[in-house]
């Protein structure tokens, strides 16, 4: 019995391989069939396939030429902690021109041919490197932080990335346009706050006594140094050398005077960027768009021609069968 059996099963085995076997060489050669049958398809209609294939090209060309989108960067760095202020005047007239208010962002904003401007969004310019810089604390705290999760994840955390120092507002027109009617308008309205005004005064005023105070503490250092030099150039030899070197931390004020120094030098550079609320380094303007299909259909039109003249034939030689067996 149990060697009738497993002829039994052998023999089905064979027939499922068979049956299998068959089934592929059927599937294969109706594959063969139809790809045969769409090489003589195209062979026909060469002639149009070229003629389409041209047409898409000129249309898309012409397409192309007619794109008037444009993308616009302005990178700012916010002052006096105004990192906050600047984000919601950002999303604020970004939901105006959303909702269409072209009053608000005439009137209010001061933007020149309002119909053209499509959108306007903000992000930092992520630079971890000059975040940390040489201030311990930003470099504990990131520290810190990457100790619980993904450093990379932290570093583009909205939260940790409104603190780096320039920030990206880029913005969309519909057509070429000038610093005078958007830059401006822009930078203008966001600078244009009384409460950061009086900070900003208030913010200048401390720096510039700062500078006074060291420039201060830095002439009396090279008062001391001036006296230390003159007592050991002198022909006559006095005890007062021997006080010098025994009571005098001479490195430490060469040290703080280099220090006081190296401040002064940042406190002149850093009134340069604090004249506005809202500091412009640089503005870019008319990027032509290629996001998308944007300046690319030349190349894509054609193709969309094509797949339209399949899909028709297709439509057609499936109309055509079932008008056959309709017919029978």
């Amino acid at each position: 019995m149990s060697t009738n059996s497993q002829n039994n099963d052998f023999d089905n085995q064979e027939i499922d391989l068979s049956r299998i076997s068959k089934k592929l060489g059927g599937f294969f050669e109706k594959v063969s069939i139809k790809i045969f049958k769409g090489i003589l398809f195209i062979k026909r209609n060469l002639i149009l396939i070229g003629v389409l294939f041209i047409l898409g090209g000129v249309m898309g060309h012409f397409m192309d030429r007619n794109n008037t989108n444009y993308d616009n960067q302005i990178i700012v760095t916010p002052n006096f902690f105004t990192t906050d202020y600047l984000y919601n005047k950002i999303d604020l007239i970004n939901s105006k021109v959303n909702e269409g208010d072209t009053v608000f962002l005439k009137n209010v904003v001061g933007l020149k041919d309002v119909k053209k401007f499509t959108g306007i969004k903000i992000e930092p310019i992520i630079d971890i490197y000059k975040f940390i810089g040489t201030n311990p604390v930003n470099f504990e705290f990131v520290k810190l932080l990457a100790e619980d999760g993904d450093l990379k994840k932290i570093v583009e955390d909205k939260l940790t990335s409104k603190n780096y120092l320039f920030h990206n507002i880029s913005f969309s027109t519909s057509n070429l346009t000038q610093e005078e009617k958007t830059v401006k308008p822009l930078l203008e309205y966001l600078n244009n706050s009384d409460y950061y005004k009086k900070i900003q005064i208030e913010s200048i005023k401390n720096i510039q006594i700062k500078i006074e105070e060291n420039d201060s503490i830095i002439s009396q250092i090279n008062g001391v140094l001036n006296s230390f030099s003159s007592t050991i150039n002198s022909p006559t030899k006095s005890d007062k050398l021997v006080y010098y070197n025994d009571n005098t931390q001479l490195n430490d004020v060469i040290k703080t005077k280099n220090e006081l120094i190296t401040e002064q030098g940042y406190h002149r550079v850093e009134l340069l960027g604090l004249d506005k609320i809202i500091k412009e380094s640089s503005a870019t303007i008319n990027i032509k768009n290629t996001k998308g299909v944007n300046g690319r259909m030349t190349q894509i039109m054609p193709f969309i021609l094509l797949g339209i003249f399949f899909i028709l034939a297709l439509f057609r030689n499936y109309y055509r069968k079932q008008l056959l067996k309709n017919s029978k």
